[in-house]
């Protein structure tokens, strides 16, 4: 480096002169996106379900720092016998060194709260269902440049910290919604634990979850050029799913530092502290390194699956209107091109399940490795 040095006309080495390779321009392509990403600001869905009493909305608003649930009002006990899952949807744009996001939070109210549960994830899978059939139908239309993207890209399920593992209504819940929706288990109020009970929780879910094969989402594996700090976070992510919690949005004085956190006889309960809970790994996956492939993932096969499905359905729908045209017609023309039109779609819902099997097989390549790196 010592004998080397730029100039205008190119590069000296030794004293002598170099000419620099000419240069097409492309190479700023990723300038010109990252302009443009950053003009247009991002969108990101998460929906949180669980029970009530878990701690879902400080959790979220311990993860965001943002107030969500200010007009949000607490049911008592015998308002939630008879009550039925619903659907909250709260949106806000946040900003962040001029990053634009746009964030929508989805909530169940009243989920597992009534006496008989067993069809209590149906509001929360019709709900992701209408928001893909709102994307397709939106990408189908005339104009395509403005579509809103409310397609849930992740699902944060609280697990009891009180139970002795998953309870029959997790894995339902799990496994109904597992092919729609990137599930990502957490289990709530982690400070009702010591370390040792959670790592035996920890271990009881992740067990439960393999052995009613439930696929919840899958890290992805890191490219060989990837540094190594990036390498042993990623590490770090897999071995700490489940991700065991806490979320406080109250500041207290620790060693004369204010951290949000929680004051216990025993102790002080600090939110941002790796050593005391799974909060910052879950808030990096979620927002610093794995928000990204959420969407990439809700995008190539959960909404692939359900688009699969609809152009099937408008494809049998579509034969059985031509089928009844031959019984009444004997214009050959239309019939031809009915024809064609069946073949073409035919030749695109193979294309798309050869694409869905290969990412298919990926992902479960992806699982047995975890499994593996776990055992």
């Amino acid at each position: 480096l010592r004998n080397l040095r730029h100039n205008r006309d190119g590069v000296v080495v030794n004293g002598q002169q170099q000419e620099q390779p000419e240069l097409v321009g492309f190479s700023c392509l990723p300038d010109q996106v990252h302009r443009k990403s950053v003009k247009k600001g991002f969108e990101f869905t998460l929906m949180v379900v669980g029970e009530t009493g878990l701690g879902k909305s400080t959790l979220v608003n311990s993860l965001f720092i943002q107030d969500l649930y200010k007009d949000r009002k607490v049911q008592n006990a015998d308002e939630r016998i008879h009550k039925t899952t619903e659907i909250c949807q709260n949106t806000v744009e946040i900003e962040e060194q001029g990053i634009k996001l746009r964030l929508t939070v989805v909530d169940t109210p009243g989920y597992g709260d009534a006496i008989n549960n067993e069809t209590c994830w149906k509001a929360v899978s019709d709900y992701i269902d209408t928001q893909y059939e709102h994307y397709f139908k939106d990408e189908s239309g005339l104009n395509r440049k403005n579509i809103v993207d409310n397609r849930v890209h992740c699902c944060l399920y609280f697990i009891s910290p009180y139970g002795h593992g998953l309870k029959p209504l997790d894995i339902l819940f799990m496994k109904e919604l597992h092919c729609k929706v990137n599930i990502v288990p957490v289990i709530a109020k982690a400070d009702n634990m010591v370390a040792d009970e959670i790592e035996i929780l920890k271990r009881k879910v992740m067990t439960q979850i393999t052995d009613n094969n439930i696929k919840i989402y899958q890290f992805p594996d890191c490219d060989s050029d990837e540094d190594e700090d990036f390498k042993q976070e990623n590490r770090e992510l897999k071995a700490a799913i489940p991700f065991a919690v806490i979320g406080s949005n109250t500041v207290v004085e620790v060693n004369k530092k204010r951290v949000r956190g929680r004051i216990y006889p025993w102790g002080i309960i600090e939110v941002d502290n790796p050593k005391h809970s799974d909060f910052v790994r879950l808030r990096n996956m979620l927002i610093r390194t794995h928000m990204q492939d959420l969407k990439d993932v809700t995008r190539d096969v959960h909404y692939e699956n359900f688009r699969s499905k609809c152009i099937t359905s408008q494809i049998d729908s579509y034969r059985e209107k031509n089928k009844l045209k031959r019984e009444s017609t004997t214009n050959f023309d239309l019939i031809l091109e009915a024809d064609r039109k069946i073949q073409e779609k035919d030749q695109e819902i193979q294309r798309m399940q050869h694409m869905l099997a290969r990412m298919q097989q990926q992902m479960n390549h992806r699982a047995l490795e975890t499994d593996a790196n776990n055992n």
